[in-house]
């Protein structure tokens, strides 16, 4: 009898771990298993460097949606973004998006400027003003390099110093 009951006690509790790590799956993968409580809009980007499927979608410092899909459009040459955003959140067809960085070296994200004075953009529909992200390696790169111009102040200084 105590050799079940050392059994049953062991397969419960394999069977609520089992259920916690399912649990914590699901919530940490963001995967809705009941119900979708997104919509998808897409923007086009000249450049979505270091953006990956995942990344979050911010507006207003507050995390909406999540980076869905990424791809090319052939024609236009350009990068389409399809980003999951809840279902409570409004976005104007005026809105404004761009990629940035958390922190100088940190994961890229997508930063919604929400606008306002249009009309609400539909499940599917597009952001048409997109701001791509600025390349920091390429700006420390030409500033270490001498690449970076000299503003007109500059140069008359230094016309006047010479002999």
């Amino acid at each position: 009898m105590k050799k079940y009951l050392m059994e049953t006690t062991v397969g419960i509790f394999v069977v609520f771990g089992l259920l916690c790590i399912a649990y914590m799956s699901v919530k940490l993968g963001h995967v809705s298993l009941i119900g979708d409580n997104s919509y998808s809009i897409y923007a086009r980007f000249t450049s979505v460097s270091g953006l990956r499927v995942g990344n979050p979608v911010n507006m207003l410092g507050l995390d909406i949606g999540r980076v869905e899909n990424l791809s090319m459009d052939q024609s236009d040459q350009r990068a389409v973004v399809e980003m999951r955003i809840k279902k409570d959140v409004k976005i104007y067809d005026d809105a404004i998006a761009s990629i940035k960085t958390e922190g100088l070296i940190g994961d890229k994200y997508i930063s919604i400027d929400p606008g306002g004075a249009g009309t609400v953009l539909e499940p599917g529909g597009a952001i048409t003003e997109t701001q791509p992200a600025i390349d920091i390696a390429e700006l420390i790169g030409k500033y270490a390099f001498g690449d970076v111009k000299k503003t007109d102040d500059a140069k008359k200084n230094n016309s006047e110093v010479k002999p």
